[in-house]
């Protein structure tokens, strides 16, 4: 099954995450970003956007609360060539009592070109426990108005059908 991908100028109109050049560090031999930080990358970009909904980077140490990733399903659209300059683009999908779906899209904005989109399946945990629990109504709130906002989004931004909340 093929899917359309959004072009980079419809996902560029969107708040940009994670904003930063790839670094030389994350080269690989082929001159481009390791595959293995492309999903760090945009895990970044979507913690970045949580911070609005009420998850902060310093939830496991100021609220006894964190968000686990469950599951991901990556696609890698054209390469991060080193130096590039990249941005991270967020959509909530939905969510559950426990858990929120996403897709982040990695841009090339020095080529102008999608690069990358990972689809994943997040938790909220409970440190206390280390088991998922609800969402706190407040951070449940705030998600439930994003999706609302991405709703009205009217890009075509296909899932890839594998994941889903539970």
């Amino acid at each position: 099954m093929t899917h359309q991908h959004p072009t980079y100028d419809q996902l560029a109109a969107l708040p940009a995450y994670i904003e930063q050049p790839v670094p030389m560090a994350f080269e690989d031999i082929n001159g481009h970003l390791n595959v293995r930080h492309y999903i760090g990358i945009a895990s970044e970009g979507l913690d970045e956007s949580l911070v609005d909904c009420g998850i902060p980077q310093t939830w496991p140490l100021t609220d006894g609360h964190a968000v686990f990733s469950a599951e991901h399903h990556c696609t890698y659209i054209s390469e991060l060539r080193t130096g590039s300059q990249m941005s991270a683009r967020v959509r909530l999908v939905g969510r559950s009592e426990r858990a929120a779906h996403a897709l982040v899209y990695l841009l090339d904005d020095t080529s102008k070109e999608v690069s990358f989109v990972m689809e994943e399946i997040f938790l909220h945990i409970d440190l206390e426990t280390r088991k998922t629990a609800p969402w706190p109504s407040e951070v449940a709130a705030k998600l439930d108005a994003r999706i609302a906002e991405h709703e009205t989004i009217t890009l075509d931004m296909p899932t890839h059908g594998c994941l889903a909340l539970r």
